[in-house]
């Protein structure tokens, strides 16, 4: 899915959240090629010019969450949970370090050892970064949330000081475990370990569901 059109999808679940219209939605998806700039900005930390973006086709766009520069792309397994922390009692420390439990979980499905570092937030295999995070909580209803390298290219990181960090290594799923991954089989075990680490049963639903969700917020019926 397009980056623009998952940010414009999670700002109206956002709306309905808050209004109690459901008790949260989380979009798992994978994005064309992007570049996003967080709440510190981060186009410093762009080391080719914008014209080389321009003449490949990737978009660098600028959005309300939390964080500096990151990539988006094939590969990447991006989950966005729209949950208001409210009525959980959860802060958005907790909530952050719940989502770093779920990518150290995954990986560890794949015998991936990951874990935190004081560098910054995310999950890390040794001194490289696995997956990322980054959040914006608006009417206690958080939103925007995790990506997690799966098979990603590395290339368009070597682009950019990932994370506003310079000289930071990133690496994937597939690069630590030497082998295929399915993301299939990532995308389940995410939501396992969402469950056991929220403590929710998730529902799997599709396209059509959501759009129904959507219509039957916006009329009111």
């Amino acid at each position: 899915m397009p980056y623009l059109d998952a940010l414009s999808l999670q700002r109206k679940l956002v709306e309905i959240v808050s209004r109690g219209g459901c008790c949260g939605v989380v979009l798992m998806l994978e994005h064309p090629p992007v570049f996003t700039l967080g709440q510190r900005g981060g186009i410093e930390n762009l080391r080719v010019p914008l014209a080389f973006l321009e003449r490949s086709g990737i978009p660098v766009i600028q959005v309300e969450r939390g964080g500096s520069i990151t990539y988006h792309g094939p590969g990447q397994l991006v989950v966005y949970p729209v949950v208001d922390l409210k009525p959980a009692g959860v802060s958005v420390a907790g909530y952050v370090e719940a989502l770093e439990e779920v990518m150290i979980r995954t990986a560890a499905d794949w015998n991936i050892s990951a874990g935190r570092n004081p560098a910054g937030r995310g999950v890390w295999a040794g001194a490289a970064k696995l997956g990322s995070i980054g959040i914006r909580v608006r009417r206690t209803v958080a939103f925007h949330g995790l990506a997690l390298n799966v098979s990603v290219s590395m290339t368009p990181f070597e682009w950019i000081h990932p994370c506003g960090l310079e000289g930071m290594a990133m690496t994937s799923m597939v690069q630590e475990a030497a082998r295929d991954i399915s993301m299939t089989d990532v995308r389940r075990a995410v939501v396992k370990h969402m469950e056991a680490v929220f403590g929710i049963p998730m529902t799997m639903t599709d396209e059509a569901a959501l759009k129904a969700l959507l219509d039957f917020s916006a009329h009111g019926k």
